[in-house]
């Protein structure tokens, strides 16, 4: 009878490194991989642990280091194995208590003291709401912050010490080199959690101190919403549905990093996903896994771009793709070709407003006769933060809301502020809603790009029946879900000079 090595049978990392020694997966009789230039006698130690008879496997020093890895990388997270990390020993700060002073802190038992630490920062962030996990080194301390609703918020500063077998567990889990100090690396990091698949972007770089972490928490579960979701207003949410009807063209969204811009062409593409149209994404890198979609990572180091991608896959068949952002005019160009073949292209740009694109797709170099025949719109998004429905208070207009919200004095109305209390942190915010403006390319539009019009000229034309950004948030303001500095943080009304 066959004998595998269950997860039991394994060395502690601290050991399995230190003495060049691993128990090997899939073997039909227990095995254990040595590495070239092992210790003998670490073999003898390798059988006492292991409590039975082995069988041995030479490893080069390559091939060991990618078994190390895959090994110890961290699988599915119960959702009772992560809440226990925090909530049995009373918060983040206890589970850095529990740290010993050792030189090799990944040299438990169980590896168990920085593994609780990371599943504890996890599962904190994930109750929290956080989008990002930042870990800082810094010259006397560690610094580890949360991004909530798109604002950093410092949560422990736990010794510097702390800061090298943190990263060295984090590649182990997102399978990165760990003994590459001096570049940067990108890997991913997937869990399960109460049911909900958690899938963690990580990006490690150097810098003065130490290596830098940036762990990006992806709810595969809430990143899909519908269009009807979005919280479009009534008027662009059936004017976006029309445009979305059209056969062919391009669609562009807009806004600044973390605006949302992913989730609306997420949402775009898969209200489109009928199962009779051949849809495909190009992106750096694939955030959510669409189903039945095909997606494809964009890999620079082996040539691998948006315009090369885009202009090879004519081929393959396609009727949609979305391009992840349009960063140049090779790629602009691409898209606007693909698109004027029959074909219906989505992607991002990172301007100001939807008439803002217009202007960066100018300057970039792409001709006009392509944007007036091949653009179909642009929408322009932003989030802004919710006020607390526990904290927030009401407050009188004065001259300075009206004159941020281009009211006129005589309208009267009440706007909310945030406070701050236990319900949302004491930041007085939980949670974001988004705010659009959509630009149509129609014939007015069209007779203005062949002319050259400016862009403010464009956007007296698009939005003199619509509203735009700062028109829209308003309607925020007025029910009280967000404040006006909160509006004017993300979306600031320009003035009738063109300043701001």
């Amino acid at each position: 009878m066959s004998t595998h090595a269950a997860p039991s049978r394994q060395f502690t990392y601290a050991f399995a490194k230190d003495k060049g020694l691993i128990v090997l997966p899939d073997r039909e009789t227990l095995t254990v991989g040595v590495r070239v230039g092992a210790d003998a006698f670490s073999l003898v130690e390798a059988r006492r642990a292991l409590g039975c008879s082995h069988a041995i496997e030479s490893m080069d020093a390559a091939s060991f280091d990618r078994a190390l890895t895959n090994a110890f990388s961290q699988g599915p997270l119960g959702a009772t194995d992560i809440e226990a990390a925090v909530a049995s020993r009373g918060g983040l700060e206890s589970l850095i208590d529990d740290i010993p002073e050792a030189a090799d802190l990944l040299g438990g038992s169980d590896d168990a003291p920085v593994i609780r630490l990371i599943n504890g920062l996890i599962y904190e962030a994930m109750k929290r709401r956080a989008s990002d996990i930042h870990i800082d080194p810094f010259e006397d301390k560690l610094s580890i912050r949360y991004r909530i609703d798109g604002d950093l918020v410092e949560v422990i500063t736990p010794p510097r010490k702390l800061a090298a077998p943190l990263v060295s567990r984090i590649k182990v889990m997102a399978r990165l080199d760990i003994a590459e100090k001096r570049l940067p690396q990108d890997g991913r990091i997937s869990l399960q959690a109460g049911g909900r698949s958690i899938d963690v972007r990580v990006a490690i770089l150097p810098t003065r101190f130490g290596e830098r972490v940036a762990l990006r928490l992806l709810d595969t579960q809430n990143a899909l919403l519908t269009l009807e979701e979005l919280g479009m207003d009534s008027d662009t949410y059936q004017r976006f549905d029309q445009v979305l009807s059209q056969p062919n063209g391009v669609i562009l969204v807009t806004g600044p990093v973390g605006s949302g811009k992913t989730t609306t062409l997420y949402s775009s593409i898969s209200r489109l996903n009928t199962g009779n149209v051949n849809i495909m994404t190009l992106e750096d890198p694939v955030e959510y896994g669409l189903p039945g979609i095909s997606q494809t990572q964009m890999d620079s180091k082996v040539g691998l771009t948006f315009a090369r991608a885009l202009r090879n896959i004519l081929r393959q068949d396609f009727n949609i793709v979305m391009v992840g952002e349009i960063r140049d005019l090779e790629t602009a160009e691409a898209a606007f070709e693909f698109a004027s073949t029959g074909r219906l292209a989505f992607s991002t740009l990172h301007t100001n407003s939807a008439a803002g694109a217009i202007t960066r797709l100018r300057d970039m170099g792409v001709e006009t006769y392509l944007m007036a025949s091949t653009l179909r719109a642009v929408m322009a998004q932003r989030l802004v933060r919710k006020l607390c429905d526990v904290c927030k208070e009401p407050a009188e207009a004065g001259t300075a809301e009206y004159e941020a919200l281009d009211l006129p004095h005589g309208q009267a109305f009440t706007h909310y502020t945030p406070k701050g209390c236990m319900a949302c942190g004491n930041t007085g915010f939980h949670g974001r809603i988004a705010i659009y403006e959509l630009l149509v390319i129609d014939n007015a539009v069209r007779n203005l790009l062949h002319a050259d019009a400016t862009e403010d000229a464009i956007e007296a034309v698009a939005f003199a029946d619509h509203h735009r950004l700062i028109e829209n948030a308003r309607r925020y303001v007025f029910s009280g879900e967000t404040s006006v500095t909160e509006v004017l943080r993300v979306c600031r009304k320009e003035a009738r000079d063109g300043s701001v």
